[in-house]
């Protein structure tokens, strides 16, 4: 098979199948599950695979299309949703507490879709799709599987994604290289102080006071370490300590994310954070620790493979929008670091809800057209990554 007569194929049968995945995607969305929960989600969603999968980081699933050696092209889906009461109004809207906020519905459907088409299609490398647990929470899934070497045993020479995204104009599709997403750390920093009588400060040794220099100065100080021409940003999310108002706290704690897009930036960062807290607690007489909790690292696409992708993005009808760079994290960056890889953005509206709700929040839902446009993104950086490795060799996973 000609690499046009594929592409034509492909496409024709992914736009086939997305138009029936349109009910298993309203299924997912009424349907979901937590982070660590999956299971349940995970053997509905091999059901409606054209292959059987293999189970892979506890809740997840592996498969394989096509030739059954040689290289292959991992193509991915989040199976797990947010804990977020949904207020979408929906006919399919969720009722148990947790919420597709964030797409991967959409992804899930679209992934079905794709893998239906390219089952029917003469392949020259194989589709490895894969639904990858625990996007939303650590410890992260997607490290589970990169850690497993199960990309290595199916060789694996790319790998792909695509994420719904409210800030890129629907019928449009971002790339674009170098950092795209931010690494991201939680930070938790513990005071201890001495309790005591709310009159009778002297007599104590309050940890609310410090807590609340910390969590004014450390945004100050992230923008202090990293070049303004580096995204970098540090928010303080939970602070807590005490339960009363005339009682001075043992102890308290705050916690917040740390979101950078280089390295060396982060690196640094995390030096500064460490120094500065221990200061902090000397000068105010106390005892405590920050801990740094590492987890994704910066999210950059492949360049070589973004070129391809772009020129089948437009085969597929689709048009490519500016590249959307984001201080928000994904773990599909695990991935990216060890092979070549794209995640795609693809846009989505909440029809007839102004202004736009966001990734994460309760009215969020793309629109139906949306598991389309996603799955002939997978189709077109499957032609994309064809192309790649065609014109040489790539690395491979270890």
């Amino acid at each position: 098979m000609t690499r046009e007569s594929l592409r034509t194929a492909l496409l024709a049968a992914t736009t086939r199948h997305a138009a029936a995945a349109i009910s298993l995607r309203e299924y997912l969305h009424e349907h979901p599950t937590l982070s660590g929960e999956e299971q349940a989600a995970a053997e509905w969603i091999v059901e409606q695979m054209p292959i059987p999968m293999d189970v892979i980081a506890e809740t997840g699933r592996i498969g394989r299309i096509g030739p059954t050696a040689g290289a292959a092209i991992a193509v991915r889906a989040e199976l797990d949703a947010l804990p977020i009461r949904e207020r979408t109004g929906a006919s399919f809207a969720s009722s148990n507490g947790a919420m597709h906020a964030c797409g991967h519905d959409v992804h899930q459907a679209a992934l079905i879709a794709f893998a239906r088409a390219a089952a029917e299609c003469e392949l020259p490398y194989a589709v490895v799709p894969f639904l990858q647990p625990r996007e939303e929470a650590y410890p992260s899934g997607a490290l589970d599987i990169v850690r497993s070497g199960a990309l290595a045993a199916q060789q694996v020479r790319a790998v792909l994604a695509a994420h719904v995204h409210p800030r890129i104009p629907v019928g449009s599709v971002a790339t674009g290289t170098g950092p795209t997403n931010a690494a991201a750390d939680e930070i938790r920093v513990t005071v201890r102080g001495r309790e005591g009588h709310g009159a009778y400060p002297h007599e104590a040794a309050n940890p609310i006071g410090a807590l609340a220099q910390i969590a004014v100065a450390m945004p100050e100080l992230v923008r202090r370490t990293v070049s303004p021409m580096h995204p970098a940003v540090l928010t303080v999310g939970s602070i807590q300590a005490g339960h009363a108002a005339n009682v001075i706290p043992a102890e308290g704690h705050l916690a917040g994310t740390l979101r950078t897009m280089y390295r060396d930036d982060r690196e640094r960062v995390h030096a500064a954070l460490t120094t500065f807290v221990d200061g902090q607690l000397a000068a105010h007489g106390m005892t405590g620790e920050i801990q740094i909790i590492e987890g994704e690292p910066v999210l950059e696409n492949d360049p070589d493979l973004v070129g391809h992708v772009d020129a089948e993005l437009h085969h597929a009808g689709l048009s490519v929008s500016e590249p959307m760079r984001s201080c928000g994290a994904d773990d599909f960056s695990f991935y990216s670091e060890l092979l070549p890889g794209v995640m795609a953005f693809v846009g989505v509206e909440t029809t007839g809800v102004e202004p736009q709700p966001s990734l994460h929040h309760a009215e969020f839902l793309p629109d139906t057209d949306a598991v389309r446009r996603l799955a002939l993104t997978l189709a077109a950086g499957y032609l994309g990554a064809c192309e790649q490795l065609d014109r040489g060799p790539a690395g491979e996973a270890s």
